[in-house]
């Protein structure tokens, strides 16, 4: 691609993904139970390839990939990003024994993973974690699931993770915990802890999502050195370097919704005859639109130019993932409403795509940093 539109066949991709998305995943998200883990889809995903994707693609075919499905299905997108979330750490961190076990599994859809960062009193200030990791000194102890467990050379976790996504049927999760090695982020760790794991308990959550969220209570769980991910006490880069890894995909996301809701809106308003022509006639209502596919477009640039970034190993990385992300939830939002608005009562019914999108548009503001998150990093990188 060049800085301002993708190649031929780049386009060509991004169309059969959209048509895929809706021919064969959207049937098999509305056969999904909301707040449960759809494993029919994940494997439908497997089965297509599209996980395989994302731990083979670069940053920019990814956000292709993540919003070419967000445009035709946003719950196959977020089951697969959610499984992309997961599992990063151990392909970027993990032990050839941790890789060999679970992403197989994952790629195929058979296994599903999450990311386990926020707790109750540590969501968006990700250093303030209180899981604790406390050095095990007892006799070895078989964690079951892949291992696990003392024998004077691991730890006892102890403590709550909270609005995990896909927990708590997750079959694993990449658990970031404090074991002390330094103050604040230099006394984190990231682990791989199976599901089965004794002292590993979860509950869901009833909250405005289609996919699982739920609170993980960690009661003495034994993890020994073959769970960790990364070195002690390096966790938070594992942490950091997955949402960056991340975070320009979560504005692609984003920019599919506003796309779907763009295109929705123009074929309403081309249509739709009111006071003695349509709509799009309308100078307010074609003004309206102009400002949401500018915006649209705005932001989808920023996410390419972020994802290329990262795809050419840029030092800014951290300022451009958050200026993406930023910018293209927060438009995502307007765009969505504003598509509502002109819709008007017809959107707010319930199976209307728009309906939909609106109640889905509004948590990538919050997960993977809030939009004030994004703007301190933004300007903590401004003046550094």
């Amino acid at each position: 691609m060049t800085g301002f539109a993708l190649g031929a066949e780049q386009e060509e991709w991004c169309g059969q993904l959209r048509a895929l998305a809706a021919d064969r995943l959207r049937p098999l998200a509305d056969k999904g139970e909301p707040g449960r883990v759809n494993r029919p889809l994940l494997a439908a995903l497997g089965e297509l390839g599209l996980l395989e994707r994302v731990f083979t693609s670069g940053a920019l075919e990814l956000c292709l990939l993540r919003e070419s499905l967000a445009y035709g299905c946003t719950e196959a997108e977020t089951a697969l990003a959610l499984q992309g979330l997961g599992a990063h750490p151990v392909l970027g961190s993990g032990t050839p024994e941790q890789r060999a076990r679970w992403l197989p599994e994952v790629r195929a859809g058979r296994a599903v993973a999450a990311f386990a960062l926020s707790e109750p009193g540590a969501g968006s200030d990700a250093a303030a974690l209180a899981l604790e990791a406390v050095r095990d000194t007892g006799s070895a102890v078989d964690g079951g699931g892949g291992g696990g467990g003392g024998g004077g050379g691991g730890w006892r976790l102890s403590g709550e993770k909270c609005w995990i996504s896909n927990a708590p049927e997750a079959d694993f999760y990449t658990v970031f915990a404090r074991t002390g090695e330094g103050p604040a982020a230099k006394g984190v760790t990231a682990f791989l802890v199976p599901a089965d794991r004794p002292g590993l308990s979860g509950e869901p959550l009833d909250m405005l999502s289609p996919h699982p969220i739920g609170r993980l209570s960690f009661d003495g769980v034994p993890v020994g050195p073959q769970d960790l991910l990364g070195e002690p006490g390096r966790g938070f880069k594992v942490a950091m370097d997955t949402l960056n890894r991340f975070r320009p995909s979560v504005g692609a996301f984003a920019v599919g919704m506003a796309r779907a809701a763009l295109d929705a809106t123009l074929a309403y308003t081309a249509g739709r005859r009111a006071f003695g022509g349509v709509l799009g006639d309308l100078q307010a209502v074609g003004h309206r639109v102009a400002e949401m596919a500018t915006r649209t477009e705005a932001a989808r640039l920023l996410v390419y130019a972020a994802a290329g970034a990262y795809d050419a190993g840029s030092p800014d990385v951290p300022r451009r993932s958050a200026m993406a992300k930023l910018l293209a939830t927060e438009t995502a939002q307007y765009v969505v409403d504003h598509a509502v608005q002109l819709h008007g009562a017809v959107a707010l019914q319930r199976g209307h795509l728009l309906e939909h999108l609106y109640r889905e548009v509004r948590a990538p503001r919050i997960y993977e940093g809030a939009s004030e998150v994004q703007r301190t990093i933004i300007a903590k990188e401004l003046y550094r």
